[in-house]
């Protein structure tokens, strides 16, 4: 799975993940399990209301990036951002060489403060079991495995709408799809485009991903149905798949 990876990687840096044994705590990165499972802001029983919360401190600092004031603003855009290195590296993988990836929340390591390719860590790295259900399995590694639970911390962090979550992990899809496609099409691996397609419109059948949006298989276009916010950041205007369009 490694070697597989690896040449994932040649497609971008968002479908890239640093992988081989290391010190990742060492170098401020945790296991994205113990990032999801940190406590809700001033919710855990005797916590002190600035007690760190890894996904609220991440959305504060994109709004701070983005020169945006409002907080959900910053938690929208961080969590489509993660939802899309993990559609990539997963998607890349099943696209490329038929297999998914063992992103087991438990294995896979983040660094907040860094950005791709380097913020994503999976120290050691082996593929899911064949099973022949790719989608199934990007389904369960992805969202039941990562979006999920990410979705439950977001919406702990900061007041961002369900909904409009989900249409960023459609929407996160949608784009690692279109690198990966034209990516595929470029290099002479038509087939392999098919398959992307093919695999997305699985995954959009989804109950979470049904209905954010609609995915143009002759275009390889995506309009969602919902806002991600970036509208409301100074200079951001509408993103290319805005149901605002």
């Amino acid at each position: 799975m490694d070697r597989t990876l690896r040449d994932v990687a040649e497609v971008g840096p968002f479908f890239a993940v640093r992988t081989g044994p290391g010190r990742p705590r060492a170098h401020g990165y945790r296991p994205l399990a113990e990032v999801y499972g940190a406590p809700a802001p001033d919710a855990a029983a005797g916590a002190a209301p600035d007690t760190p919360h890894p996904v609220r401190e991440r959305a504060a600092d994109v709004a701070v990036r983005l020169g945006t004031p409002e907080l959900r603003v910053g938690a929208s855009l961080a969590f489509q951002g993660l939802a899309a290195r993990l559609w990539s590296v997963a998607l890349g993988a099943a696209v490329l060489a038929d297999r998914v990836p063992d992103l087991a929340a438990d294995r896979l390591w983040w660094n907040p403060a860094l950005s791709a390719p380097d913020e994503l860590w999976l120290p050691h790295p082996s593929a899911l079991p064949g099973s022949g259900d790719l989608a199934g399995q990007l389904a369960d590694a992805v969202l039941a495995g990562h979006l999920v639970p990410l979705h439950r911390a977001t919406r702990e962090a900061g007041p961002v709408a369900d909904g409009l979550l989900w249409g960023n992990a459609g929407s996160a899809l949608a784009g690692s799809l279109r690198v990966l496609h034209t990516w595929c099409v470029a290099h002479g691996r038509t087939e392999r485009a098919r398959g992307s397609l093919d695999l997305a419109e699985r995954l959009f059948r989804e109950p979470p991903l049904h209905g954010t949006g609609t995915l143009d298989r002759a275009t390889v276009g995506f309009v969602r149905r919902s806002c991600c916010l970036y509208y409301r950041v100074p200079g951001g205007g509408l993103c290319g798949d805005c149901v605002l369009r």
